[in-house]
């Protein structure tokens, strides 16, 4: 990736999103970890990008509160400037069987999912607009295209990712700027260990890997979608799930 610029990451504290912030701080790149609880862990990735030689801020906020976000990208540009690439990570699941699931366990996830990747854009659109090769990287999942069992308000709000991506990558385009989809498959992360063995074990034999997803292997391909290199290369979804879906 292009060193010297700008980044966002949402939910950057742990898992998928601290990889990333990792690899494009590794890069020479001006790096904020976004949490909204997680400070400590936060303070961590950002040690870990300075060790590296970069440079890096933690900055609290709730991507569902727009009011938090603003003050949010504030901080950033007190910091580093404006943003040149945004990756939305962030996101929560609250898992049930529709027939049990509340209108709160919907609504908390679509106000997070969602909502924060509005947020997010909304408040740092221009910035990625104006931008040399700015870069907007919405992180989706394969769920939101195969589905899951007990996860119809997740899977709704991954799907619409890939609505939401295409559509900003038709009206940043003029602006030479990009906008792409990272949908992971199963990875590796704290998520993952909650699942019990024998779902796991069902999960795997439906992977033609045989494997499930390291968080690097979805940090290398956002840290390629943020380069010059993928420069005509816009809304586009890319499935990283070791060929569950193509």
């Amino acid at each position: 990736m292009d060193a010297g610029r700008t980044c966002l990451i949402t939910g950057g504290s742990r898992g998928i999103g601290r990889a990333i912030a990792e690899e494009l701080g590794g890069e020479g790149n001006d790096v904020a970890v976004n949490y909204r609880s997680s400070e400590a862990e936060a303070h961590e990735v950002v040690d870990a990008i300075e060790d590296a030689g970069g440079r890096a801020i933690a900055v609290q906020g709730d991507v569902a509160d727009h009011a938090e976000v603003e003050v949010m990208c504030e901080r950033i540009h007190d910091a580093f400037g404006p943003v040149d690439v945004l990756v939305n990570n962030a996101g929560i699941t609250v898992d049930k069987k529709f027939e049990h699931m509340t209108r709160e366990d919907w609504d908390r996830v679509m106000q997070v999912n969602l909502g924060g990747v509005f947020n997010c854009t909304h408040c740092l659109f221009d910035d990625i607009k104006k931008a040399e090769n700015g870069r907007l990287v919405n992180i989706s999942s394969v769920v939101g295209q195969q589905g899951n069992y007990g996860q119809a308000n997740y899977a709704t709000t991954k799907s619409g990712l890939f609505g939401f991506t295409r559509t900003l990558a038709l009206e940043l385009a003029r602006h030479d700027s990009t906008a792409n989809c990272v949908a992971p498959g199963f990875v590796a992360t704290d998520m993952l260990e909650t699942v019990p063995e024998r779902v796991k074990e069902k999960i795997l034999d439906r992977i033609p890997l045989g494997r499930f997803a390291e968080v690097e292997d979805v940090a290398g391909i956002v840290r390629f979608v943020a380069s010059e290199d993928s420069s005509y290369m816009t809304g586009q979804i890319l499935a990283v799930n070791g060929g569950m879906e193509w």
